[in-house]
């Protein structure tokens, strides 16, 4: 199956999102800020990264935005992870690069359909 980066801070989070992901057969790394998740996109590779937008330090945006400026990293599907439901979030968070969010709290079958999107319109395009 894929793998998959998860930027997350909080642990209960991370936690289930990972049993979630790894349940399905998916490899998961995981990372608590947005400059260690950065890291680890160069150094693992991910097919996929989910990115909390509320993250301290550099929040998931900027850090979306810099792995876009990126050759090396800019194919990459970010998908963001967030509370941000209000009207206008979904634009703001497309527009840092994000190429979709997922509401939280997560519905998990609905994270695993996302996850078989984005890992599919990964592979249709290499």
């Amino acid at each position: 199956m894929a793998r998959i980066l998860l930027i997350e801070d909080n642990a209960a989070n991370t936690s289930l999102t990972c049993f979630v992901l790894e349940s399905a057969g998916h490899t998961v790394n995981s990372a608590t800020t947005a400059e260690i998740g950065i890291s680890l996109v160069h150094d693992h590779r991910p097919d996929l990264i989910l990115m909390d937008i509320h993250l301290p330090g550099m929040d998931g945006l900027h850090a979306t935005s810099l792995l876009k400026a990126d050759a090396s990293t800019r194919e990459i599907p970010v998908v963001a992870l967030t509370a941000l439901t209000m009207s206008g979030d979904e634009a703001r968070i497309l527009a840092a690069g994000c190429d979709g969010y997922i509401a939280k709290p997560m519905r998990y079958l609905s994270l695993l359909a996302a996850v078989l999107t984005y890992i599919g319109r990964r592979v249709t395009a290499t």
